[in-house]
């Protein structure tokens, strides 16, 4: 049940025409759509996760003519009930764009089924695996024409807070630990919120960098290969820590108050924050992990925030910030004055002047 020639997007069209469709359905089981997908697009997978597993078994195990049999009453199914659950009220100019793993016989049925309505239904070509490979090439294409303006400074020092405001006034901004979902450090993980797949991740940093305009530079954290458990592409990296650096300094108090505000779930979940600490043990010891422990315990946190960054957040940064960005220089810096929003915003506006 394929649809004709006329109705499927190739692959050197997708770029262009991503943006036209009215949706972009997904599909694909659950389990392929979470663990990664074209940005903006709905899941009505035409085959759940058992069903999936169940053709399999069957296609293996006795022939792929029992698995095709048993596959088309489901997929029937499925089909029928997004319909009724999905597409009753969408009028006849609604134009979707529809996908499955290698855009074959699950997107290729539900595009033909959608077009004998009357819809003008298209379907991927190569389908997710297809645009997997675009996500790649695009990347390796981004890390070959874009400039990057990096910014530097200790942890605690508001780099994301002015990277936003950056974002705010008008500059472009590629927010990795955003995307990332995670804040880079080892207590950097976002609370009751996990962070996409790798394969998530890249699309994500794909979906940022094909919005931009690649004749303006684009502002950046200084960021380690890693941003929580995710690799940042080589390429990508590689281009960003050849970037022209400005740093970011604050005070040691203005870090420690502005630490105490974004990280405030550590101080209500007190044992979340002696499980990262643990993770500290091998390099610090027992004995220190269980002094830090006893602060958390008296609620002593600026003190202990302030210990954690002079023995170990600084002594990091310091020796990994010139190893890593040759284009690091001391002397060019922008002082944060406080942690009040007015002073992040003249931060912002002094580091985007600077780069001018």
């Amino acid at each position: 049940m394929q649809p004709s020639n006329s109705h499927i997007l190739r692959l050197d069209q997708f770029l262009a025409q991503l943006d036209q469709f009215d949706q972009v359905i997904d599909v694909r089981s659950p389990a392929e759509f979470a663990l990664d997908h074209i940005p903006g697009a709905v899941n009505y997978p035409v085959l759940n996760n058992d069903e999936r597993a169940q053709i399999g078994t069957l296609y293996k195990q006795e022939s792929p003519f029992a698995a095709k049999k048993l596959g088309a009453a489901l997929v029937s199914r499925n089909i029928a009930n997004h319909l009724e659950q999905h597409f009753l009220d969408f009028p006849r100019e609604w134009r979707p764009l529809i996908y499955c793993w290698r855009g074959g016989e699950r997107s290729g049925a539900f595009t033909h089924i959608l077009n004998r309505i009357g819809w003008k239904a298209m379907q991927l070509e190569g389908g997710y695996q297809g645009f997997r490979r675009t996500v790649i090439d695009g990347l390796e294409e981004s890390a070959q024409q874009f400039s990057f303006q990096v910014i530097c400074g200790m942890t605690g020092s508001g780099k994301t807070k002015v990277l936003q405001e950056i974002g705010a006034q008008g500059a472009q901004i590629l927010d990795l630990e955003g995307l990332a979902v995670h804040r880079g450090s080892v207590l950097g993980n976002e609370p009751n919120i996990d962070q996409p797949s790798q394969k998530g991740f890249e699309t994500a940093l794909w979906n940022a960098l094909r919005k931009l305009d690649s004749s303006k530079p684009v502002f950046v954290e200084s960021e380690s290969k890693k941003v929580g458990g995710l690799h940042v592409p080589d390429a990508l990296m590689e281009k960003i820590r050849n970037g022209a650096c400005i740093e970011l300094r604050s005070s040691t108090q203005t870090r420690v108050s502005w630490l105490i505000r974004e990280y405030h779930h550590f101080l209500t979940d007190t044992n979340h924050f002696k499980q990262k600490l643990a993770l500290l043990t091998a390099h610090y010891g027992k004995v220190q992990i269980a002094k830090w422990n006893e602060a958390i315990d008296a609620a002593h946190f600026p003190e202990l925030v302030e210990e954690l960054l002079v023995k170990h957040y600084d002594p990091s940064y310091q020796s990994s910030i010139v190893r890593n960005f040759p284009q690091y220089r001391t002397e060019n810096f922008v002082q944060l004055e406080n942690d009040s929003d007015e002073a992040f915003a003249k931060a912002a506006k002094a580091i985007v002047e600077k780069q001018a």
